[in-house]
């Protein structure tokens, strides 16, 4: 579907959410032209999580356009050193998106005030890998475990979305944008929620939360495959194994 007309949001947001989707969407429908599908499998009655692949540093702009265009207001983990950048830090807090502390003592916080917006029927919007992608053909790669930890937890339905075309936009680790005159169609597609109820019983198990993270990312990259109508790699890159490789 390309030719949709933005739904309200169905949940209430601060007044600089709608701020910068009055400024930044209409520059989005100029420069972009869109393939949204899949859209159903967005839940209207409860809080959700988003997972999506990444592979530039503008996807996560195209997920949220193809989420505020369907009524969903999505809010994102984020690095938390992003929020210690002045400006950009003060916005990010405005607009109440959720730090994420790594490697840290306060490593679960993150976790709390997600389960705390998704109990309170918000969409939270994560990128599993952590990072851009290492994979040379830029599938996704091997899932962190904290989405795996946040979907058992909560108990949250996680919906996958698999995007493809931003790297029109902006190419895998860019600086400069690429030829907007083209309009590159960016293709966004959401899957039905990943089946995750037989791991509900171990949410404090790590190795749940590293299997439900590889459902999703599972999930996700079957998704994309549609998309780019090619077949992904038969196992995931995996970064931590690419390091002992070149040990």
């Amino acid at each position: 579907m390309t030719g949709v007309r933005r739904q309200p949001l169905r949940q209430a947001v601060p007044w600089s959410y709608h701020a910068v989707i009055a400024s930044l969407r209409p520059v989005l429908m100029g420069v972009t032209r869109r393939d949204w599908a899949g859209a159903e499998h967005l839940p209207r009655d409860r809080g959700f999580i988003v997972a999506g692949n990444h592979y530039s540093e503008v996807d996560p702009v195209m997920l949220a356009h193809f989420l505020v265009d369907h009524g969903c207001a999505p809010f994102f983990l984020a690095k938390s050193s992003l929020f210690e950048i002045p400006l950009l830090g003060a916005a990010l807090r405005h607009l109440e998106q959720v730090p994420v502390y790594r490697s840290s003592s306060r490593a679960g916080d993150a976790l709390v005030a997600a389960r705390e917006a998704l109990a309170a029927g918000r969409c939270i919007a994560i990128m599993p890998e952590g990072t851009l992608t290492r994979d040379p053909d830029l599938w996704p790669m091997k899932a962190k475990s904290g989405v795996g930890r946040l979907a058992l937890t909560s108990r949250a339905p996680v919906v996958p979305v698999a995007q493809w075309g931003a790297q029109e936009v902006l190419g895998h680790y860019a600086r400069r944008p690429g030829n907007l005159l083209k309009r590159p169609v960016q293709h966004v597609s959401a899957g039905p929620a990943v089946d995750l109820e037989d791991l509900y019983d171990r949410p404090d198990d790590p190795r749940a939360h590293a299997e439900a993270s590889r459902r999703v990312m599972a999930a996700i990259t079957a998704q994309l495959a549609i998309i780019r109508g090619e077949e992904p790699p038969t196992e995931p890159f995996d970064p931590a194994r690419r390091r002992e490789d070149d040990a």
